[in-house]
């Protein structure tokens, strides 16, 4: 599994599941990444995650096929 750690910049408390994926490279376009989360591909912290600008915080651990994002603070 491909182990991913994304630091979210100083100043902001998260950061929208579709630009996530875009900013790590797995989404091409925010709006890719909103069809990927559409798909049902994604889960955080286990669990299958469908809204698109859910926000994702510091501590949390996003799946998609063989990547893992951590997100650190």
């Amino acid at each position: 599994m491909q182990r991913i750690d994304f630091d979210l910049d100083a100043g902001h408390d998260f950061v929208e599941l579709n630009q996530l994926l875009k900013l790590v490279g797995i989404a091409d376009s925010g709006g890719q990444g909103k069809a990927i989360v559409a798909s049902g591909a994604v889960t955080v912290d286990g669990a299958v995650e469908l809204r698109k600008t859910a926000k994702i915080r510091a501590g949390q651990v996003v799946r998609i096929d063989d990547a893992e994002i951590r997100i650190q603070g």
